[in-house]
């Protein structure tokens, strides 16, 4: 039961209860607040009833008031006394010179002697409008009346009726009301919101039944259909980008390892044949040295390419090492060129320095030699005898550009975008006997060099017409301290990038 729908239903089920008890306490308190006025109501009926019936015997000419033995004080005759002692509530009649003519016995005789006098009291001084008095600790609401006419013997008519039975009427008239509607509407409301919320939710079962499929790691092309609903159109998005970086992954994975077990199962095969034909006793002495050459020519590529996915691999976990410091470009690029000028003549190659403008950054000195002399070495690899490689060091603002560009055999449209991934190399030079053979795992390197030092690589080709590498990087621009702060000392500023560890040292 521990689903969403269910926990879904669960809220809205709380919500709702705490809603109806919000609601039943408004309608409390409404009902009570109109409690006074309903009494009042009750209250000014019964005075209006006892003012009619006595200006009905003025009018028909009926005594309404005798004078008693003792002396002049007048009472209400017996009929009207009568009338006046049936009312359920406190009811008083006084005449014009502020005597009591009648007083209703039913109800005045649960009072005190003091709380008579007190009622008579409050009678005589009320005004027209309603008040509240306690008699017995009840809260009693006091209402007078006076005649209309003037020659009447009756001076005002006090009606005092009591408040709580109708406040309790009307809690009992609400208890009894949401005993009955509450538990209704509640089970209707949970079956409607359970079914509301499956319903909501049958895009995301949907969503989890397509992802079963494709987790199969088989099916990595498929993408989730297109729903509705803004959240879950954003979830589908998300989860579509995600099967594509995941596709693109798993495609480079099966691409490296099927690239790394062709790179290592052919030197391996040949490694094992030199070591078997130079344990072999019959062959000359001669032929020995050279199998043993040949095996370690072979056991160099591969400790050189097992460094390589080495590096890869610490530049992936972002373990990628540099010990930054300000280097400056210039001596840098000419120590580049010296070495490629050298390695430029077998083939007799023109290797030149085009232009250089001095500049600093802040980075690894040997990382950065390592990717410029990549990118040198890879430019006389794929350029013919007799061509030339031409090296260009530029600044811009602050960004500094090293360009290689070489009159090889290009790249063609459709190779470029894939040139910086591992173990591509363009099927022209893909044998690994081609006299320009390689692992296709210098590019690579050059630009997880590049960004980590918060710059880009790009290259700009066309088959047959050469090749332009070009490695921007942002200018080493020292942060000069206030006097105050170590006496005007020199911070660096260090770039930022997205590629291994980084340290500073001062």
């Amino acid at each position: 039961m521990n689903t969403i729908r269910f926990r879904l239903t669960l809220a809205f089920a709380g919500a709702l209860v705490a809603t109806m008890f919000a609601f039943s306490l408004a309608v409390w308190a409404a009902r009570r607040a109109g409690a006074a006025d309903e009494v009042q109501r009750i209250a000014a009926a019964e005075a209006g009833v006892v003012l009619a019936v006595l200006r009905q015997a003025e009018e028909e000419g009926q005594p309404v008031t005798l004078a008693t033995k003792r002396d002049t004080l007048h009472v209400l005759a017996p009929n009207l006394r009568s009338l006046i002692e049936g009312m359920p509530d406190y009811v008083a009649v006084f005449a014009r010179d502020g005597r009591l003519l009648a007083l209703s016995t039913s109800a005045v005789s649960r009072l005190s002697t003091d709380e008579v006098l007190r009622f008579e009291g409050a009678a005589l001084e009320a005004g027209a409008d309603a008040q509240l008095i306690t008699f017995s600790g009840e809260p009693m609401l006091l209402v007078v009346r006076q005649p209309t006419a003037t020659r009447s013997a009756v001076a005002r008519v006090a009606v005092v009726s009591p408040v709580r039975p109708v406040q309790d009427a009307a809690l009992r008239e609400l208890i009894g009301t949401l005993l009955v509607i509450a538990p209704i509407l509640l089970l209707v409301s949970l079956a409607l919101a359970y079914a509301i919320a499956g319903r909501a939710l049958e895009p995301v079962d949907q969503i989890i039944d397509e992802l079963q499929a494709i987790t199969d790691g088989r099916s990595l092309h498929r993408r989730l259909p297109a729903t509705s609903g803004e959240e879950l159109q954003r979830l589908v998005i998300t989860v579509n980008e995600m099967l594509e970086r995941l596709e693109s992954s798993f495609a480079g994975l099966r691409r490296f390892t099927a690239d790394a077990s062709h790179e290592l199962k052919t030197p391996l095969a040949v490694l094992r044949a030199d070591v078997e034909r130079a344990m072999t006793e019959s062959v000359p002495r001669a032929e020995r040295l050279v199998a043993l050459e040949e095996a370690l020519h072979e056991t160099t590529r591969m400790a050189d390419l097992v460094e390589s996915l080495l590096t890869l691999a610490r530049a992936d976990e972002g373990r990628f090492d540099l010990h930054r410091e300000p280097v400056a470009m210039e001596p840098l690029v000419r120590e580049v060129f010296e070495t490629a000028s050298i390695l430029g003549e077998p083939a007799r190659l023109s290797v030149s320095l085009a232009g250089v403008e001095p500049a600093t950054v802040l980075g690894d000195h040997t990382r950065l030699r390592q990717l410029f002399l990549n990118l040198a070495t890879n430019a006389i690899k794929y350029t013919p005898p007799g061509g030339s490689v031409e090296l260009t060091l530029v600044r811009h603002g602050r960004t500094v550009s090293l360009n290689v560009r070489d009159s090889g055999i290009g790249i063609s449209a459709a190779d470029l975008p894939y040139v910086f991934e591992r173990f591509y190399r363009a099927d022209r030079a893909r044998s690994r006997h081609a006299e320009r053979g390689g692992y296709g795992l210098g590019l690579a390197i050059a630009q997880y060099i590049a960004e980590a030092h918060g710059g880009t690589i790009s290259v700009r080709s066309r088959l047959t017409r050469g090749s332009t590498f070009t490695v921007t990087l942002p200018i080493y621009e020292p942060v000069v301290a206030p006097a105050g702060d170590g006496e005007g000392a020199e911070t660096a500023s260090v770039p930022s990038n997205g590629h291994g560890s980084r340290r500073s040292e001062s």
